[in-house]
């Protein structure tokens, strides 16, 4: 039984990031269950927002703490406009956390029943989702940042082999990454990821689905 300890941490941070968990550990659950039907990012966006919704009264313990959850919240990288998928915000006194959550979804079929492909970019832009997240935190448009991941693909979760070129972006049960710079182009497209934090693969599986819940931890230089 998973249990949540830091939900009652004295440090809200802390019970913020706690939140985010349990929000994607019954977001998973549900959908596993089929209580909660997911067929795009879009869908997946929405439900695991309202979840986590629900979730945040329970973590505030203090008048002054507040909380705010924003989808597709703007943000500026350098040369570039980004949409931050979803912005979890708390504010306490004169201090303030923010972390910042990228989702990906891929299933076997589309809406409309048609085979999906293009597994390999589905792979890459779990890295790239790995590489904004921490340019995020650099830039200061957020304080953390984390990547969910939902397929129905087993072959991508549990893979026999390992032979095509876009396994160099592995993300199969027991992978691990980073820190690390890859360009290998997919769909002959360029390609550039550069992660300074370490990432362990580790998926849950619930009815015919797998979830992935992905944070970088710093890597010592001593």
């Amino acid at each position: 039984m998973t249990t949540y300890p830091s939900l009652e941490s004295t440090h809200f941070p802390t019970r913020m990031r706690a939140a985010v968990s349990l929000a994607w550990a019954l977001f998973s659950r549900k959908v596993g269950s089929e209580l909660m039907h997911i067929n795009k990012e879009a869908s997946m966006q929405l439900q695991f927002a309202y979840l986590l919704q629900q979730i945040m009264p329970l973590i505030r313990l203090h008048p002054d703490e507040q909380l705010h959850l924003e989808l597709e919240t703007s943000t500026r990288i350098g040369d570039a406009n980004n949409e931050i998928d979803v912005l979890f915000s708390g504010t306490w006194g004169a201090s303030h956390h923010r972390i910042a959550i990228e989702l990906k979804c891929y299933r076997t079929y589309t809406g409309t029943g048609g085979l999906r492909g293009a597994t390999d970019i589905f792979m890459k832009d779990v890295y790239v989702d790995l590489d904004i997240l921490e340019r995020y935190v650099e830039h200061d448009s957020a304080d953390e940042g984390i990547a969910l991941v939902m397929t129905d693909m087993q072959r991508l979760v549990e893979p026999k082999v390992k032979n095509a070129k876009c396994w160099v972006y592995d993300i199969s049960h027991g992978a691990s990454a980073g820190p690390v710079k890859l360009e290998t182009p997919i769909a002959t497209k360029p390609v550039s990821v550069d992660l300074k934090h370490h990432y362990d693969f580790q998926w849950q599986s619930y009815g015919d689905f797998w979830f992935l819940e992905l944070q970088g931890q710093p890597v010592s230089t001593s």
